[in-house]
């Protein structure tokens, strides 16, 4: 009996040695799950019978390798414990929570004396597919016929393939296909048609199924590319009416309420004299002698209205102060009651100026 087990463990152990070095499979793992590396059941027999065993994977460096797990007569040591699990039962490896960087070359590796057997694991990680959604692209109307565009997209996912299928799943059917876009036709009497998109790679799949019941963008949620275009023109068009409307009445408003701007022209004194002129009115009731009026210019300069007609002439001093007419205001009045600034529009009565009076000779009788 004895004998049988021992003829046993060496005709397994030349088998599993008969594979040779390197000999590998490939594991795919998802991206956030757990993945389990598998020994076949020859390297299990081997391990126990001879007790020695080590899970190795490549590093970035070729030249050298990480050791994640030692196994001898029962015990073992985890390197990595927070990020692997053994089952000593048979010896796999479990990657509690697969990541990208696990995507690498596993080796499981048993000795025996001055020899080494190797099973070879490469892991693939890919991240799962997402529920793939359905658009359409574009339709066309014509001869009681629908020609759609559809298709079929899925968010996230690596490596994901597309096709399309029918209820009959036959290969006549007309949502057969393999690919994201699918060209459709049908008749409008027809019933309603239901075509299914599967997103799948090689750790996932999802479905989802498109029916049509009338040649609409209404049912499928989405619009045609007319439609756009008019729902994107249309409300510009009448935000720059609006505007517009707006801009006129506040511009119209500022105008009503915006002031005249004052004349301010250079008034010289011609041109108030002028102006007085033509609001001249007598000084004195009708019929009264000395009619005449001191003017602007001989108020300004306090000389006698003689003298004022002819600036550049030099007048000498009466010798006596003329009377004043009757009607007429003296000019000290007028100062008394304030002169106004030159260039406003007076009218006083010719008097001569009280500082000539003042200088003025007295006859004895």
């Amino acid at each position: 009996m004895g004998c049988s087990v021992c003829l046993w463990l060496v005709v397994s152990f030349c088998r599993v040695w008969g594979m040779g070095r390197g000999t590998r499979e490939t594991v795919l793992g998802t991206l956030g799950k757990a993945t389990v590396l598998w020994i076949p059941q020859e390297f299990q027999n081997l391990t126990q019978s001879f007790g020695m065993a080590t899970w190795k994977r490549d590093t970035a460096d070729p030249h050298s390798k990480e050791v994640l797990l030692k196994y001898m007569n029962g015990n073992y040591t985890n390197y990595a414990p927070s990020q692997n699990h053994f089952h000593s039962s048979n010896f796999s490896l479990e990657i509690l929570s697969t990541q990208r960087q696990d995507q690498r070359l596993y080796e499981y590796i048993i000795s025996k004396d001055a020899k080494e057997k190797v099973w070879q694991i490469q892991l693939e990680v890919y991240e799962p597919v997402s529920d793939p959604d359905i658009q359409v692209l574009s339709w066309a109307l014509a001869n009681d016929s629908c020609t759609v565009t559809l298709n079929c997209t899925a968010a996230r996912g690596d490596n994901v393939s597309y096709s399309w299928t029918g209820l009959e799943a036959s290969s006549s059917s007309p949502c057969a296909h393999n690919g994201s876009l699918l060209h459709l036709s049908y008749h409008l009497n027809a019933t309603s048609l239901a075509c299914s998109c599967t997103a799948s790679n090689p750790v996932s799949s999802s479905t989802v199924t498109f029916n049509s019941s009338a040649c609409s963008f209404e049912q499928w949620g989405s619009a045609s590319p007319g439609l756009n275009l008019v729902l994107v023109v249309v409300p510009i068009v009448v935000a720059l009416v609006l505007f517009g409307v707006f801009t006129a009445l506040h511009v119209g408003r500022l105008r009503k309420h915006t002031p005249l701007p004052e004349d301010n022209e250079v008034r010289t004194i011609y041109s108030q004299v002028q102006r007085v002129e033509k609001q001249k009115i007598p000084c004195s009731p009708p019929g009264t002698e000395h009619p005449s009026c001191t003017t602007i210019y001989a108020a300004a300069t306090g000389l006698p209205p003689d003298t004022a007609q002819a600036p550049g002439r030099i007048q000498h001093s009466p010798q006596a102060e003329p009377p004043t007419p009757r009607g007429c205001s003296p000019l000290s009045q007028v100062r008394e009651r304030g002169f106004p600034t030159l260039g406003t529009p007076i009218w006083a009565p010719r008097s001569p100026p009280s500082f000539l009076a003042s200088r003025a000779p007295t006859r004895s009788p």
